[in-house]
């Protein structure tokens, strides 16, 4: 076997035959193989796809079984109200008007039973209001002679309409009853048009409405029997989530600040969710506002009462956003060029994690009230060490121009005796604007605090247990009198 060159210059592969002869190979043609490669590319990766889709959608049913759940609850509600169709004696009751039985389930069922709930009930009186409405209109027209019968239905169209249109505009009625004006409109405008041209229109108004009656009955009781998923128990759910990943956030950005990064960083991707979990808690007041507006249709269910303050819940949100803006600024303290000198950070570094501790506690505290529904008797102890802490920052940051006025040591290249320039004012405002920040975050979660008692009163939660922490005596010793005047005698020097 050889290589050559042909006339055309182009390279040639021969086979030696017996004989002392030679064949040459002639290659297959390049466009069928690029054809074919491009045809085994594309349904590879249509397969590729297709396998990625259904890993994803098997992670999502693992992670999450309630939305399998509901998906099967949605299944079973059209096969029920499919029956209409399916079984002669059901038809027959209502006709092909049962197609409107099957519409309604679609649009209806949703996720939580609030949710279901209230678009049944807006569905339903914005049928049944739009209906009497329409056969009430189309009889007085009826009445006016075939001359002004169509003038008046256009009309009242024209002026039903747009009014309903104009409510949707009202925060108040486009928070609850947005869809039932869009029914209204859609019930209203059908009736009107179709019965300049039907005659037994109070026949049509009334199958329509049973239809949709059957539907918005089937969607309620499936969700309210079967694994029932509360928007209460999610908004709930979801707030004691926040608290938890504001606290978890906090002590994670002082920690990094400061370089305590030994616990930080051990847990990888995990611990960055949890150091940035103030993001979800920001991001989630369009979350708070729908489930706290579901909410308000359900009945009674586990531990929330009838009228429960589901509107407490959203002051509170907001509380917990305003607070972790503040821990968002302080995330970007950990991003900035311009960094403190080391001897200033180490001045501040305990006090700072104390606070940054302290303040933890209470949100975390503020969790268990949450999660249990029982007022804590640990809080005020818990509050109390926030603000004591407070105040040692404060008086840290008093002793700083006392500091900077007397040259440190240079502890960074170990040479003690060794003078070192005083930091300009560039370098130490990150250091003051940590401080600062630690010290609006401490008096936004005293915020917080009390939007919780305030929800505890109109909740009626259960009161505190008898188990109020006990303070260590080892740590709270009296202060002599020599000590009170050397530390009057500090304070003046600042």
């Amino acid at each position: 076997m050889g290589t050559g060159r042909g006339d055309s210059g182009t390279l040639e592969w021969k086979v030696d035959i017996p004989g002392g002869k030679s064949e040459t190979l002639v290659p297959e043609s390049g466009f069928v193989c690029r054809i074919w490669r491009g045809l085994r590319g594309l349904v590879e990766g249509f397969l590729l796809k297709i396998w990625r889709f259904l890993e994803k959608a098997w992670g999502i049913g693992v992670d999450e079984p309630r939305k399998l759940v509901h998906c099967l609850k949605v299944g079973l509600a059209l096969s029920a109200v499919s029956l209409f169709y399916y079984m002669r004696p059901l038809y027959d009751g209502v006709g092909g008007n049962a197609m409107w039985a099957v519409m309604t389930v679609v649009v209806v069922f949703e996720y939580t039973v609030g949710a279901t709930l209230s678009k049944s009930i807006n569905r339903t009186a914005a049928t049944f209001l739009a209906g009497s409405l329409g056969i009430g209109i189309h009889w007085v027209a009826s009445q006016s002679g075939e001359r002004f019968e169509p003038i008046i239905l256009g009309f009242s169209v024209f002026i039903l309409a747009a009014v309903a249109t104009f409510s949707r505009f009202v925060p108040s009625v486009k928070a609850r009853f947005d869809y039932g004006a869009s029914i209204f409109i859609l019930t209203f405008s059908l009736v009107s048009v179709s019965g300049y041209r039907v005659e037994k229109l109070v026949g049509l108004a009334h199958n329509r409405l049973s239809t949709i009656a059957i539907g918005t009955s089937l969607c309620i009781i499936i969700s309210m029997l079967f694994c029932p998923i509360w928007a209460g128990d999610e908004l709930h759910s979801l707030i004691t989530r926040n608290l938890e990943k504001l606290s978890d956030s906090l002590n994670g950005c002082v920690a990094e600040y400061f370089h305590q990064n030994g616990t930080v960083d051990s847990g990888g991707e995990d611990c960055s969710k949890k150091l940035r979990g103030y993001k979800c808690v920001l991001n989630s007041k369009a979350t708070e506002d729908s489930m706290a507006n579901f909410a308000i249709w359900e009945p009674a269910h586990g531990n929330f009462n009838f009228r429960h303050p589901w509107k407490q819940y959203l002051k509170l949100g907001a509380s917990m956003r305003y607070c972790a803006c503040c821990i968002e600024a302080l995330n970007g303290c950990l991003d900035t060029e311009v960094e403190a000198p080391e001897f200033l950070k180490e001045h501040l570094q305990d006090v700072c994690m104390i606070l940054s501790s302290c303040s933890s506690n209470v949100l975390k505290e503020l969790m268990i009230t949450m999660k249990t529904m029982r007022r804590s008797s640990k809080i005020d102890f818990f509050v109390g060490e926030m603000n004591s802490a407070v105040k040692d920052l404060q008086n840290g940051m008093k002793s700083l121009p006392t500091m900077l006025s007397v040259t440190p040591p240079d502890t960074v290249k170990g040479k003690p005796g060794t003078k070192t320039t005083i930091p300009p004012l560039m370098e130490v405002l990150p250091l003051a604007t940590l401080v600062s920040l630690l010290i609006e975050i401490a008096a936004r979660i005293e915020a917080i605090v009390n939007n919780i008692d305030e929800l505890a009163c109109l909740a009626e939660f259960k009161p505190a247990k008898d188990d109020k922490p006990k303070q260590n005596q080892s740590t709270i010793t009296p202060i002599s009198d020599d000590q009170d005047h050397e530390t009057m005698t500090a304070i003046q020097k600042v």
